[in-house]
């Protein structure tokens, strides 16, 4: 048996963070919490857009469009702008961008047009992807560099929490506030239906000027927050320091970086794609069960990925972070594979246990890949942050091998993204070369007042 080195231990018995870092790290750990709301409200969304707007599933589609849209495109303008204005501001613009989509949305609820409802989401999604940029690497140094993935998971657990609660008050607020009409939609008069699907749009009104309020509220705190400031040292000399900020081929001579947003992008595609089809699966493997039942399969997943973000948190202390990474997507291996060959109940829960293996998986791989990167951190951020955009593409690809087949033989879809995902957690996440930089956090200087 082979015993951890001295430097492991050390590194797996880091603190979480230092007490001078408790205040950053929990204003950056809330805004986990927050952005998840909206990414998770959509799903809500979409119904209730369908119904007002009359819309084909293709046409409700959109709006993850828009959204995932959004992420990818803000991106990398966000690690370059970031790059130029420091952390701080890259959040503030961010929540300002959030706060600004979410208050679209009660002109596009007044005027009734579908298409200003996705500009809203488009204009959020664009925020969102700021603060993704932003806080994932800028939690990995608000303490010891040996507990970065340790961290960066505890931060992300609380987006998890998100992903639970935003369905939930999506049904208090947006699904139960809308009157059953008083006959079909199709027997209403036209003055009528306009009435309805107006009241059905406007149901969104109240929970996003909610969000946006929370946005503004957290923009002032972030504003008023004294948020340590990245600081690196730097060679003696100009042509040193130049060629330490960029090495020969820039960002993409940092191949584990590369590898990481390929992970990246293939475990957001599975992780969408499984959340989203897990009550079709359920109802087709148990023919009978209503879409009601099934549903609660669908929260199981989540809770077990919120459970998942937390208890892989703690077991990081003991179990190195891509050994960890590897066990759990042995995990989700094992359970696609029960899913793809199983019948009956037996492979439904081994969907809903999906959900736990996921937990740890973004975090972690982002936290490998921007190791060593030092001032090219940023950048590096921004494809990760860009390769969400595997969210829009891989459910749709598991819906086109569901029509033509059935919706169990598309989880082969996830199964290849999980061999890919075990390479990275076996060798590809480790730097080439000697590594760069890194960065440190300057104890003297402070950004903003």
């Amino acid at each position: 048996m082979a015993f951890p080195s001295a430097q492991s231990a050390r590194r797996l018995s880091a603190p979480l963070t230092e007490r001078r870092f408790l205040l950053p790290l929990t204003l950056i750990t809330s805004l986990f919490f927050l952005w998840a709301l909206g990414v998770n409200l959509n799903d809500v969304l979409i119904p209730r857009m369908k119904l007002a707007f009359g819309l084909t599933d293709f046409q409700s589609s959109f709006i993850q469009v828009a959204f995932f849209g959004g992420y990818f495109l803000a991106a990398f303008p966000a690690g370059w702008l970031m790059e130029r204005i420091g952390y701080k501001r890259g959040i503030l613009t961010g929540l300002l961008l959030c706060a600004g989509g979410a208050l679209l949305f009660l002109p596009a609820s007044a005027i009734g047009l579908y298409r200003f409802f996705l500009v809203a989401l488009f204009v959020m999604a664009c925020g969102q992807s700021f603060l993704e940029v932003a806080s994932n690497p800028y939690v990995t140094i608000l303490g010891p560099a040996g507990s970065a993935e340790r961290r960066l998971n505890f931060a992300q657990s609380f987006n998890a929490v998100g992903a639970v609660t935003a369905p939930l008050l999506g049904r208090e607020f947006i699904l139960t506030r809308v009157p059953r009409p008083s006959a079909p939609l199709a027997a209403l008069s036209a003055a009528q239906a306009h009435s309805y699907r107006a009241a059905v749009a406007g149901s969104a009104r109240l929970p996003y000027f909610g969000i946006a309020g929370i946005f503004l509220v957290m923009a002032v705190l972030i504003f008023l927050a004294h948020l340590p400031d990245v600081a690196r040292k730097r060679p003696a000399k100009a042509g040193e320091a130049t060629a330490a900020a960029q090495p020969a081929g820039g960002i993409f001579a940092h191949r584990h970086l590369l590898k990481g947003v390929l992970a990246q992008f293939f475990y957001v595609g599975a992780q969408v794609g499984v959340a989203s089809f897990v009550i079709r699966f359920a109802q087709h493997t148990v023919p009978g069960m209503t879409a009601r039942l099934a549903a609660y399969y669908l929260v199981g997943h989540q809770v077990g990925f919120m459970l998942g973000r937390f208890g892989g948190s703690a077991l990081m202390k003991k179990i190195a972070p891509p050994r960890l990474l590897s066990a759990f997507t042995f995990g989700s291996l094992a359970c696609v594979t029960i899913a793809l060959v199983g019948s009956g109940i037996v492979p439904v829960w081994a969907v809903v246990l999906i959900g736990f293996f996921h937990s740890i998986m973004f975090p972690t791989i982002f936290a490998l890949s921007i190791k060593n990167l030092g001032p090219l951190t940023q950048r590096g951020s921004s494809l990760l942050v860009m390769a969400i955009i595997g969210g829009a593409i891989f459910p749709a690809i598991m819906g086109r091998i569901s029509d033509a087949t059935n919706i169990q033989v598309a989880f082969v879809v996830p199964l290849l993204c999980y061999l890919y995902i075990l390479y990275f957690a076996l060798r590809g996440y480790r730097p080439a070369g000697n590594p760069s930089e890194q960065p440190a956090l300057a104890g003297a200087e402070w950004e903003g007042s």
